[in-house]
């Protein structure tokens, strides 16, 4: 069995830096892409960033420039960097990890963490 857990939300001023982490865990092969989704009050689920096993990375332009993704390999982990942080970023955050086994393929997400801005 696969578990991701986040960690690393809170509550920050507006300008402020919080770091997220989200490690997976279980009898795992190796991963594919790890992304960072958030999904703020009354709002559809958004794709905040993207990152590929290589390390090639996507981000929505709302946060170009202020959020870094990042992950370890070794460890089945992603990360997320973000700077500058708006009261518009507030919002549950979620990863997404692409689990590869012998034959198979999986999604697997984690169960959320809250990111509060305040200005």
């Amino acid at each position: 069995q696969v578990q991701l857990v986040e960690s690393g939300g809170g509550l920050v001023q507006a300008g402020g830096s919080l770091r997220l982490s989200c490690a997976a865990s279980g009898r795992i092969s190796s991963t594919g892409a790890m992304d960072w989704y958030r999904q703020a009050p009354g709002k559809q689920r958004e794709l905040v960033a993207a990152i590929t096993r290589g390390g090639s990375t996507n981000y929505v332009d709302s946060v170009k420039g202020r959020f870094t993704i990042s992950r370890d390999n070794a460890e089945n982990t992603v990360y997320l960097q973000m700077s500058s942080l708006k009261p518009e970023d507030t919002a549950v955050y979620y990863c997404h990890v692409e689990v590869l086994f012998i034959s198979e393929r999986r999604d697997y997400w984690g169960q959320g963490t809250k990111v509060t801005v305040s200005s």
